[in-house]
């Protein structure tokens, strides 16, 4: 997958496996792994297995995924957002994660009208779910920001979350 995208702070674009000991020392944070569900990676094993998951499953089967994403001009990783199919339930989700000393400044938003615009307009996807817990109020807030609308709460491993979802405008 060569597909990388600007925006006028942040570069997304595939992940590699030079992204492991970055991506594994970002989740180390138990704040930011707080509201995942996941409980965060627990060993770089794990990440490693995940990031190859990204490359070897959702690129080459669903030719689309998370992204790795930097900040322009400083090519660096500072979190993730975008894509990713799940199987399970047959929908695509937009997510994002990253660092916290990039939270409040609006890069989730950023990356994520990017992923918007790359899902709809490229990806010619009909629609996009996303799933917060009730507590995480600043995803929430990003979510809305970009035009998603509450559905349901969902309940999964005995985690509940709120399910939006987001259509093209016509």
């Amino acid at each position: 997958m060569n597909i990388r995208i600007e925006t006028p702070r942040l570069l997304l674009r595939p992940f590699t496996l030079y992204d492991i000991e970055a991506a594994y020392n970002m989740n180390l944070d138990q704040e930011i792994s707080k509201y995942t569900g996941d409980g965060g990676v627990v060993n770089y094993d794990e990440m490693e297995r995940r990031i190859r998951g990204i490359i070897s499953e959702d690129y080459m089967k669903y030719g689309y995924g998370r992204f790795a994403v930097e900040l322009i001009g400083i090519d660096s990783f500072i979190g993730f957002a975008g894509l990713k199919y799940l199987p399970e339930y047959g929908v695509t989700d937009l997510g994002y994660r990253f660092k916290k000393k990039y939270w409040g400044q609006g890069i989730a938003t950023e990356a994520g009208k990017a992923s918007i615009e790359y899902g709809f307009n490229t990806l010619k996807l009909k629609e996009l779910k996303a799933y917060a817990m009730e507590e995480n109020k600043a995803s929430i807030k990003v979510l809305t920001k970009l035009g998603f609308i509450y559905e349901m709460d969902l309940t999964e491993h005995a985690l509940t979350y709120q399910q939006f979802k987001l259509v093209p405008k016509v």
